[in-house]
């Protein structure tokens, strides 16, 4: 006799009993236990149970979600990965048309993963590679295959000159477009580094011409309010080496637009407009469940969890 834990009912913990059959098989001569299709991966839990952690997990920690169930937390992981695997397997193998192509840190040192989505269907279908390099680029197109890889129409991504070599040699019928929000982002890190360095090597009054700074300094200027506007004089004015980066701010951008207009104006014809937002947003959301899952480092976990964070529950 096994006990089985199923859904709970009006506040009541259910455990299933079953008597599961021993059956000698005619074939091979041994003796096998008979499959349970309502049972998950692990015996002890009904699919439909482990379907419920899994969805609980997609709000909650595992550690939460493991408190609440009054379950092992090494037990809600592995549910939880059921869950997740039936997900994908439902979603079925895709054939994308527009990829955005980005990568996220994983942990400390300079350890990357690359994350492909369909921006059509507003999805990732790709988490892997070892790094940024042009190797763990062309990983995900023998994956996706010589035939689905040229029919990919456009690919979205960063200056990150590797996964350009790469998506050229693999898709080469595929419209290349750069990220704005990438474009941006180098422009005012630069400035920004700047910005800080100053700060560090001012003190006392000489300080308070940058402090509260940042926002006026990275906007565009046409942007600012007439106070703003006010306070970017007088800080240029007073600091002579932000005014020269904030000068050669607008000289690198306008190089950097030169060096990569191709990628740039792609976004100009009509058949390449997608949603570039939601890469950004997408990164957004992995940010979120790598807090909540803070110094677990299996990677087999965190590459179910990017992939179906947007599919639809089961």
């Amino acid at each position: 006799m096994r006990q089985v834990r199923d859904l709970p009912s009006a506040g009541f913990r259910i455990v299933l009993e079953l008597e599961v059959r021993r059956v000698a098989c005619r074939h091979c001569g041994a003796v096998k236990r008979e499959r349970l299709d309502f049972l998950a991966d692990n015996p002890h839990f009904t699919k439909r149970f482990a379907f419920y952690v899994g969805r609980r997990c997609r709000q909650a920690s595992i550690r939460d979600v493991a408190k609440e169930l009054k379950l092992d937390w090494e037990t809600v992981k592995t549910l939880e990965m059921q869950y997740m695997r039936a997900q994908l397997k439902r979603a079925g193998t895709p054939g994308p048309r527009a990829i955005g192509i980005d990568e996220i840190s994983v942990r400390k040192g300079h350890s990357y993963r690359i994350v492909v989505s369909d921006l059509v269907h507003k999805r990732p279908i790709w988490f892997g590679g070892e790094d940024r390099s042009e190797a763990s680029m062309a990983a995900f197109y023998d994956w996706l295959g010589l035939k689905k890889s040229r029919q990919i129409k456009l690919a979205v991504m960063d200056m990150w000159k590797p996964f350009r070599n790469v998506t050229k040699n693999k898709a080469p019928q595929a419209a290349i477009l750069f990220d704005k929000f990438h474009i941006m982002r180098h422009l005012g890190e630069a400035l920004d580094k700047v910005r800080k360095a100053e700060y560090a090597r001012l003190s006392g009054k000489d300080r308070r011409f940058i402090k509260g700074q940042k926002y006026n300094l990275l906007s565009r200027h046409e942007n600012l309010t007439l106070e703003g506007k006010r306070s970017l004089k007088i800080l240029l004015a007073a600091n002579k080496r932000l005014n020269t980066a904030y000068v050669l701010k607008e000289e690198r951008f306008a190089d950097m637009i030169d060096r990569h207009w191709d990628g740039i104006a792609a976004y100009c014809k009509p058949e390449n407009k997608v949603s570039l937002g939601f890469v950004e947003g997408l990164n957004n959301k992995i940010r979120v469940f790598q807090r909540r899952a803070y110094g677990l480092r299996d990677d087999e976990y965190l590459r179910l969890k990017v992939l179906t964070c947007m599919l639809p529950p089961l």
